[in-house]
């Protein structure tokens, strides 16, 4: 995949994505409702298409460098179904690396 922006030294995106709930049925105090999306393939777009592609580690985070512009990352190949996987819209700006934690929805109910 060839990037259609060239990125900025120090300019990026950084961040965890996790998914909830994990299990079914009511919420329990002795265990998590959340937990990270590991090694989930994302792709990133800006208004003229595919710029790159990232997985998420085991732990659900990310960190990937970018030029300075408004990007929306989804989930690669995914067509619908249950839950709500992104997309994920974002801004980079020179010199900084945007943090971010988003959520995502199993659709376990």
């Amino acid at each position: 995949m060839q990037p259609t922006a060239t990125p900025e030294p120090g300019a990026g995106l950084e961040g965890v994505i996790t998914v909830s709930p994990i299990h079914g049925g009511p919420s329990r105090a002795d265990l998590s409702d959340s937990g990270p999306l590991a090694n989930v393939a994302f792709v990133v777009e800006n208004e003229r298409g595919t710029v790159t592609s990232f997985t998420t580690d085991d732990q659900g985070q990310f960190r990937i460098s970018l030029a300075p512009g408004h990007y929306s990352v989804s989930r690669e190949g995914r067509k619908g179904g249950i839950g709500k996987v992104g997309p994920f819209e974002v801004d980079v700006v020179a010199g900084k690396m945007t943090r971010v934690q988003w959520n995502c929805d199993t659709g376990i109910r």
